[in-house]
């Protein structure tokens, strides 16, 4: 076989993938994550149940992947975001971090609801997935900007309880010592709870809770997003 036919037969393949992943997104949207079956995206596509394993050998190696290019699509977007601004501005950086987190999020309700909502029944994911570099990478990212905030937060932020590690798990504790060493357990409780300030109004926009009660529900993320830099003792 040639090396152009060779090219075109990859490239015709990663088209496929492509359309598969696609439609399960889409199918998952419809009717949540029951809805992710081989089969119903090989009969949408015209295919056979074998050619459509012949990409993917079970749901859950779709399933995986779909993390995988999902996770990593928004890790990429909020560090883009974060980089564009100064490292000197801390607070801006974490204000650019949450304003890509909730656009990237709008614009992909399906992926968000696939990594941080609605678990698919019967699946577990792998230890070593594509999915858990990106969550990795966002958990750095975040700590990161956490422990850039850190020196300037005040002591009803830092000092609220008495942490350990012991507190959190192993694993967790493990990756930010390493990357983080001078970090003290307070400090990754407190990446967790500006975590979940990002993730809290963001669910219930994504899930369709807040438009009802509120025309833009911009103006309260962004408020609350600002009220969460002035805890930390930054501008925003």
């Amino acid at each position: 076989m040639s090396e152009q036919a060779t090219t075109r037969r990859a490239r015709l393949r990663a088209q496929t993938s492509d359309e598969i992943k696609a439609i399960a997104l889409r199918l998952m949207a419809g009717g949540g994550p029951d809805a992710i079956s081989l089969r119903a995206i090989a009969r949408e596509m015209g295919m056979t149940a074998g050619a459509i394993y012949s990409y993917f050998a079970t749901r859950d190696d779709l399933v995986t992947t779909l993390i995988g290019d999902v996770y990593t699509a928004l890790v990429d977007a909020v560090e883009a975001a974060r980089d564009t601004v100064p490292e000197s501005d801390a607070g801006g950086r974490i204000l650019a971090w949450a304003d890509a987190l909730r656009a990237w999020s709008l614009a992909n309700p399906e992926g968000f609801r696939l990594i941080y909502g609605d678990p698919v029944p019967g699946y577990r994911a792998p230890d070593d997935g594509p999915g858990k570099a990106a969550e990795v990478r966002a958990c750095s990212g975040l700590t990161g900007l956490v422990a850039a905030a850190w020196p300037t937060a005040s002591p009803l932020v830092r000092d609220v309880r008495d942490y350990s590690w012991d507190d959190f798990d192993p694993s967790l504790v493990a990756h930010v010592r390493a990357e983080f060493p001078d970090l003290p357990p307070a400090a990754l409780a407190l990446t967790l709870r500006v975590w979940g300030r990002m993730h809290g109004l963001l669910a219930l926009e994504i899930y369709g809770h807040l438009s009802p009660l509120i025309g833009d529900p911009a103006t309260i993320y962004l408020d609350e997003m600002r009220a969460l830099v002035a805890s930390l003792g930054l501008d925003p």
